[in-house]
């Protein structure tokens, strides 16, 4: 089966940069969402992203052109003509099958379905559908147009030859597509997540402050970032939902939330997005760490 039409639901960070990356690579696309301002939030956030690519020279074609290949609806109708729908919605269970369930009814019964979810099982989410073996999970990261990885995660009930068009869109993207199947946090969660965890119980036993930690991976593992700074970019409250999906399949206190990571997301304190978390983002170039505050939460 060739795709040569997209379509995305949701609109958010993940939904719109994977609507940008497909338009990119010369698909036609459509996006559903639930209101019109949530399209047109997105949409603007597209346009700015391909102003910046533009502005690199890291694409050729106009900004203009590549927006015009992508089309926004509040209908789910408006998406019977996909090869391949990618969901991106909230990462909650039930809303994905209630989604699922209207779209089945509406898209073309031999069009794939895709979930992005980073730790929802894939097999439960297939299930308010009528087409198991054309349903897969398309793991994106983000910032989706920066970010090379796309997790291809088949059930138990996944046809080959989907797995295989779904890893050879993947390549049509831009990506580098990696196989993997149905088990909780797949490839990428299931030894990222222990290792963030880690880095939090480190520093509530005080083997170093917030900058010593993230300076010694960062320097001495040559990651890119240090873990404390990667939980703020990743969201202090995404990893907390993560910790209890993980920890509920495995039983092993490695997924387990520190206590630490569960009082800042009550405090609100989810990372970049809200302003704070191991530091303080009031100046995003220059973060702040927040030893002192979360010091006294550990006296």
């Amino acid at each position: 089966m060739e795709i040569k039409r997209v379509g995305v639901i949701g609109c958010g960070l993940m939904g719109s940069g994977i609507a940008q990356v497909s338009a990119m690579a010369g698909f036609d696309v459509v996006v559903l969402e639930a209101e019109q301002r949530f399209l047109d939030k997105g949409f603007a956030g597209i346009g700015k992203s391909l102003a910046k690519f533009a502005e690199k020279g890291t694409i050729t074609e106009a900004p203009e052109s590549v927006r015009a290949r992508i089309k926004g609806t509040l209908k789910a109708e408006d998406l019977a003509a996909s090869d391949i729908v990618i969901e991106a919605i909230i990462e909650n269970v039930e809303e994905k099958k209630k989604m699922f369930a209207r779209l089945d009814q509406a898209v073309r019964r031999d069009a794939i379905f895709a979930t992005n979810t980073s730790s929802i099982s894939v097999t439960e989410v297939m299930t308010a559908t009528t087409r198991a073996e054309r349903f897969i999970g398309l793991h994106f990261f983000n910032p989706v147009p920066l970010m090379k990885l796309v997790e291809v995660i088949r059930t138990i009930a996944t046809d080959p030859k989907v797995m295989d068009t779904a890893v050879a869109f993947a390549l049509r993207l831009g990506k580098v597509p990696v196989r993997t199947s149905d088990k909780t946090g797949f490839i990428v969660n299931r030894l990222l997540v222990p290792y963030m965890l880690d880095a939090i119980r480190a520093y509530e036993e005080g083997v170093g402050s917030i900058s010593d930690i993230d300076l010694s991976m960062k320097f001495g593992c040559g990651h890119p970032m240090g873990p404390l700074t990667l939980l703020d970019f990743v969201g202090l409250d995404t990893t907390y939902y993560i910790t209890h999906v993980m920890f509920d399949e495995f039983k092993e206190r490695r997924f387990a939330a520190p206590a630490l990571l569960k009082r800042m997301v009550l405090a609100g304190w989810y990372g970049r997005k809200s302003g704070k978390g191991f530091y303080d983002w009031s100046n995003a170039e220059k973060p702040v760490p927040q030893d002192a505050a979360l010091r006294g939460e550990l006296a």
